[in-house]
């Protein structure tokens, strides 16, 4: 399988370059700068990516240019471009005019190939700008401010293409960046762009054939995309050797359990439905600190489903829905853990206690990816278009201490929320949607008394992969329509209001 590889200096853009690359069907990998890695045949072509350092300061991160310049194709987005001019002789400064945000390209006549990104909008986001180019290399653009935009190795130079670019490519603010890109890795590093869902299916089916053989594999199903795209392509390598457990932890919405545990039986797929919920709700009593919720809910799925998994006696595997963004988050471009936001909910430590062997189907696929496998394998469209729904589920849509009976509040609440955003056509339209129930207590008043109830607030946010995401602008008539329901039907709340926070600076969740 043909693929490019994406060197990281830790900017915020990588997955972006990634992603980008990922929608031209080329299949990609994000490696640390310092990585090591063979240049291998099906190796099409090298990204060295931006960076928040400057390549003037005394511990700037650095490559040794010498092992791919000249071997294989090489493009080097903003900290990547000015790094190869440094090492190589030009000369790299403080920007006299320093360029964040919009500007346009003006691409050399000569260059045929890329004459259409003329005068095209382009992303800046740099406080250094080259100044000097090294001998080897030639201006293909340039912006009003800065005289190097874009540049390319000579003739004959380098045995391989050599590109650089002070802006971003990646970003949709950049008109044609996806159409350069393109140009990167079809013209330049000669791909075929053959990567699609039903060639991802075929490889990791039959690489799971092979990893597995005749062992038997547990797997811990939650309703959502990730797990069950897992399973469903391990039940094609390995059949009934998959045993799936699903876990009712009593924080999941109304009716929920039931309904996925009824879809995944229709599928064909081994599975055990546990319910829970008593287990959790006693760890959970009371308890109003976010970060105690997450590691008590974690704990206890942990006993539970180490319980469950007693019983299969013959289980060589874990199997786990852990995707790219995961695997990438998890190592800094230093080579050491990232910085720990908030802890996630996750079967952590169990290989350990079970003594099993660790297969992750989806770890080199984004959220986006997931869902397209999916629907090439036929997956019910209720489950891939569900949206992301939190692994410690409504306990962290709850603020401040949890009882049983704010769990159902919750659930009654949120239910009327996600039917009427169904019914209106928007659920589709929406990333993520969900209620949280406030610490809040207001007066309120029905009829002729006075109440005095908790205070709702709705959210929802349209996002691509989570890790930005805007309000969406629900009509008014819409939030006065769930509005009404909730309070008219939900006895305990007399209050409804709505979350327009976008992350940043704020989170889609709560806690």
């Amino acid at each position: 399988m043909e693929k490019i590889i994406i060197l990281d200096f830790g900017s915020q853009y990588t997955q972006l370059i990634a992603r980008r690359i990922r929608e031209h069907n080329v299949y990609c990998e994000i490696l640390p700068y310092n990585s090591k890695f063979e240049l291998t045949s099906n190796l099409k072509g090298i990204i060295l990516g931006g960076s928040p350092c400057s390549v003037n300061d005394a511990d700037a991160p650095q490559i040794d240019l010498q092992k791919i310049l000249g071997k294989i194709p090489v493009l080097g987005i903003c900290y990547g471009a000015q790094l190869m001019a440094k090492i190589l002789g030009g000369e790299v400064a403080k920007s006299a005019s320093r360029e964040y945000g919009r500007a346009r390209l003006r691409i050399a006549d000569e260059h045929i190939h890329l004459h259409e990104l003329n005068n095209s909008q382009i992303w800046m986001s740099h406080g250094d700008s080259i100044l000097k180019l090294p001998e080897t290399f030639e201006i293909k653009g340039t912006t009003d401010h800065i005289p190097v935009a874009f540049y390319q190795s000579k003739k004959d130079a380098y045995a391989q293409p050599v590109w650089g670019v002070q802006f971003h490519p990646e970003v949709t603010h950049s008109e044609k960046g996806k159409e350069f890109i393109g140009q990167f890795l079809f013209d330049v590093c000669g791909c075929k762009g053959d990567w699609t869902p039903d060639a991802y299916i075929d490889s990791t089916v039959d690489s799971l054939k092979e990893q597995i053989g005749n062992d038997e594999v547990i797997l811990a199903l939650s309703g959502g995309v990730d797990s069950t795209v897992a399973a469903v392509l391990l039940h094609k390598a390995i059949g009934k050797n998959l045993h799936c457990v699903f876990v009712d932890n009593g924080l999941l919405r109304k009716g929920e359990y039931e309904q996925v545990l009824k879809t995944y039986e229709t599928m064909g797929l081994n599975i055990v439905g546990v319910d829970a919920s008593k287990d959790f709700y006693a760890k959970l009593n009371n308890e109003s600190d976010p970060e105690r919720k997450r590691k008590a809910i974690g704990g206890t799925f942990i006993d539970v489903f180490e319980r469950e998994a007693k019983r299969l006696t013959n289980a060589k595997w874990l199997a786990q829905g852990t995707i790219y963004p995961d695997v990438i988050e998890s190592v800094s471009v230093h080579g050491g853990p990232s910085q720990t936001i908030k802890s996630h909910h996750n079967v952590g430590g169990l290989p350990e206690k079970l003594n099993l062997k660790i297969v992750e189907p989806l770890r080199m696929l984004f959220k986006d990816e997931v869902r397209r496998v999916g629907r090439s394998l036929q997956i019910d469209e209720n489950i891939l278009g569900r949206h992301p729904f939190p692994g410690p589920g409504l306990a962290i849509r709850i603020i401040g201490a949890i009882t049983e009976e704010k769990i159902k509040l919750l659930q009654e609440a949120d239910a009327i929320y996600i039917d009427i955003l169904r019914q209106t056509g928007w659920y589709n339209k929406i990333w993520q949607a969900g209620a949280i129930l406030t610490s809040v207590q207001t007066v309120g008043v029905m009829g002729d008394e006075r109440t005095y109830e908790f205070v709702l607030a709705l959210r929802a946010v349209t996002s691509v992969d989570g890790m930005t995401a805007d309000w969406v602008h629900l009509p008014y008539e819409i939030l006065a329509q769930i509005s009404n329901a909730i309070i008219n039907r939900v006895k305990g709340i007399n209050r409804v209001v709505y979350d327009i926070s976008s992350k940043p600076p704020a989170t889609i969740e709560w806690e």
